[in-house]
């Protein structure tokens, strides 16, 4: 059982069970405007603007104290759903906005840092290289099998109706909380670097 926990300690909780997962240093323009939004970039962001994650069946995931304060944002109207706890602005995750695609790709600074490795293997992904800061870029690898797990867990998802089980969405296939969706000249002040 490996533990979920917020910078407070407000939220906490556990991935349980196992299944098909991903690890993946994503270096997108949007991971790092996510990290700015939160004002967090010094937690989230290695040097080059990577943001690490775990990317797993919305199911695994059980709060045990604070969902209360669980709140989402999107860059765009058509965005991912970032997941952060509004007690202190720590990540949670990022999934997309809708239930029946039910992976997160859950923020390793949420998780037990010293478990990550036993429990997510050490191979990663690192994607979305040209947005990655400085030079040289880091080599981008591990795409294809990153997308075949990913389809594997929703799919897998999908066939066994645990998609519906998800603690970020209702039965009906709405976002628990409302999300706080950024203007365009909001969106551009996060892109721009200091």
């Amino acid at each position: 059982m490996h533990k979920i926990q917020c910078e407070c300690g407000a939220v906490t909780g556990h991935i349980e069970g196992e299944g098909t997962s991903n690890r993946v240093s994503c270096y997108c323009a949007d991971c790092q405007a996510f990290a700015r939004y939160l004002g967090r970039t010094n937690d989230i962001l290695d040097a080059q603007g990577g943001t690490e994650i775990v990317q797993l069946a919305q199911h695994r995931i059980v709060f045990s104290s604070g969902k209360q304060h669980l709140a989402a944002m999107q860059l765009s109207e058509n965005g991912l759903l970032r997941w952060f706890t509004s007690c202190c602005r720590s990540p949670i995750g990022n999934t997309v906005n809708n239930q029946k695609f039910s992976f997160i790709g859950l923020f390793s600074s949420s998780m037990e840092s010293s478990l990550i490795d036993q429990d997510f293997g050490t191979a990663i992904a690192i994607v979305n290289i040209d947005s990655a800061l400085g030079e040289p870029k880091p080599e981008q690898k591990g795409i294809a099998m990153m997308i075949l797990r990913v389809f594997k867990i929703v799919a897998t998802s999908r066939i066994t109706g645990k998609y519906r089980n998800s603690v970020f969405f209702t039965r009906s296939g709405e976002p628990i909380t409302n999300q706080i969706v950024l203007t365009s000249a909001e969106r551009k002040l996060l892109n721009k670097i200091d």
